[in-house]
């Protein structure tokens, strides 16, 4: 029984790595790649301890062949760094040990990884306009990396996927919402741009972040205890003997149900195996962004892992970040998009919240973050579907924020308003906003979606007009105001934008809970 016991984790730790022989290389290196300019790339893959290993890199964009060498350590991985490539035509790599593989249509451009659930995931086939989006869909410089491995319990050495190039035909299966963010950089820079795809739809953002990034924060403690307490009884067969007796149970209740004649028993649901679900924390880390490391990215785009969100998610997403720009070893740009308007169309005042502000307010103060951003979709939601259908404007305002802060092009406005201070006035509160660009004004008639209270918190719906780049609130119900909130419900009614004609954020001045 000892030896078994250590068997078994020998077991475990040779399936997390692959088998060497001849030099094998990951399947993000593959025919028609999308390599990131202008930084020493990395390139990786395994072969026989100590086996020399050399990777050229030929193609009309260099004037000669450039190659790197190097050997494989002991533990059979091996990585070479390729020398700052240049935007242009096509290369050819060339990986050279025992064996020699060929990888051709490589380009150079730039590269994002597209992450997060559900509305990441939603492909271009499944718009309402996909028949004009296809038809318009010839860019062979635009390539999405789909990312197909499941959720692990360990982190992985190798991922799944294939590079397709964007074409009418192909452009079905892209993430709608990482095709037109990646399209329009590509008509902006008139440079290759290289997605790659790794969401899986319900699923939670502590699934995304590595476990050692999570166990140390005492707020996510219930999340990862929750789990650990599963996984034990699942290990222990406990779950396994209370869904046999409750299955016992429902069958000698069904058959008695069915000999006196009343409606069907509902079914007893067999239990999942907690050990590599998907909403297990670091599980879709482990099986779906490990592997990619440390692939040269530009930066990373986040729609939205708030599957399970709410006063914590602020703090998940802040995690995520720092924890997947420090296993990269670069503080990337990663931009986001904020939760969408949803559920039934509600004025102000708004006395309580829900899960879906939370992680609407969490993202908002994560933008404290260095080199982050976030695209405002308060005005892109529809009421009864949680997958709108305008990924378009997504793509865009994530695209606007990238070409104004990440290459430092020309944007009139790359963001929607966003609360920048505020001060109280006798019966008024000042709101000050940054990115008023163009001045703020009130779309389609009078400002509206402000609410304010007094020290007694009780919310009324308040006037709000815009003198300047301020909103002035006020209300003769409140004759002493202490806080304001902005758009402050899952589909509020709010129509304050800039001049560019980009939303402001829902946001409140309180803390209250």
């Amino acid at each position: 029984m000892k030896y078994l016991r250590l068997l078994a984790p020998l077991a475990a730790f040779a399936c997390a790595w692959p088998a060497r022989a001849d030099v094998k290389l990951p399947a993000i290196f593959s025919e028609h790649m999308v390599l990131q300019r202008d930084v020493a790339a990395p390139v990786w893959g395994w072969a026989d301890p100590g086996e020399e290993v050399t990777v050229e890199a030929a193609g009309a964009g260099l004037s000669v062949g450039e190659a790197k060498s190097t050997k494989t350590g002991a533990d059979g991985k091996w990585m070479v760094r390729l020398g700052a490539l240049k935007a242009g035509d096509s290369l050819t790599l060339t990986i050279k040990g025992r064996n020699t593989l060929t990888i051709r249509d490589v380009l150079v451009g730039e590269v994002w990884l597209c992450s997060g659930q559900s509305n990441m995931t939603m492909p271009v086939q499944w718009l309402s306009d996909f028949e004009h989006v296809k038809a318009a869909a010839d860019f062979p410089q635009i390539r999405m990396f789909v990312e197909g491995s499941a959720p692990a319990a360990v982190p992985q050495q190798e991922c799944k996927g294939t590079w397709r190039v964007c074409t009418p035909a192909s452009v079905g299966g892209f993430s709608a919402t990482a095709y037109f963010f990646g399209r329009d950089v590509h008509q902006a820079l008139h440079l290759p741009v290289g997605l790659i795809h790794s969401s899986v739809q319900g699923t939670a953002i502590e699934a995304w972040t590595s476990l050692e990034a999570q166990k140390d924060k005492p707020e996510l403690q219930p999340i990862l205890e929750r789990w650990d307490k599963m996984v034990t009884e699942w290990n222990s067969g406990k779950t396994q003997a209370d869904y046999d007796q409750r299955l016992a149970a429902w069958k000698e209740a069904s058959e008695k149900a069915k000999l006196e004649g009343k409606p069907e028993l509902r079914a007893i649901y067999k239990p999942f195996d907690p050990n590599l679900h998907a909403l297990r924390p670091a599980n879709l880390f482990n099986g779906k962004i490990a592997p990619l490391i440390p692939y040269a990215i530009r930066g990373a785009i986040w729609y939205q892992g708030e599957t399970g969100g709410g006063d914590f998610y602020g703090l998940q997403l802040e995690t995520l970040i720092k924890d997947w720009r420090a296993r990269w070893g670069e503080e990337f740009p990663f931009a986001w998009v904020q939760l969408p308007n949803f559920g039934k169309l509600q004025e102000q005042p708004v006395e309580s919240g829900s899960a879906w502000l939370g992680v609407r307010e969490g993202m908002l103060k994560t933008l404290a973050l260095p080199k982050t951003g976030m695209a405002i979709a308060i005005d892109l939601g529809q009421a009864e579907n949680l997958h709108p259908q305008n990924k378009q404007d997504v793509g865009k305002r994530l695209a606007l924020w990238a070409l104004a802060k990440v290459y430092d092009r020309k944007i009139a406005s790359w963001s929607g308003p966003l609360p920048s201070g505020h001060q109280i006035e006798g019966g008024s509160v000042l709101i000050s906003f940054a990115h008023a660009d163009g001045g703020l004004i009130a779309k389609d008639g009078e400002l509206k979606g402000f609410a304010i209270a007094g020290a007694d918190r009780k919310w009324v719906k308040a006037t709000a007009k815009i003198e300047g780049g301020r909103v002035i609130v006020s209300s003769p119900e409140v004759k002493e105001p202490a806080a304001v909130r902005y758009g402050w419900a899952n589909n509020p009614d709010c129509n304050l934008y800039n001049g560019a004609g980009l939303p402001a954020s829902p946001f409140r001045t309180d803390d209250w809970r």
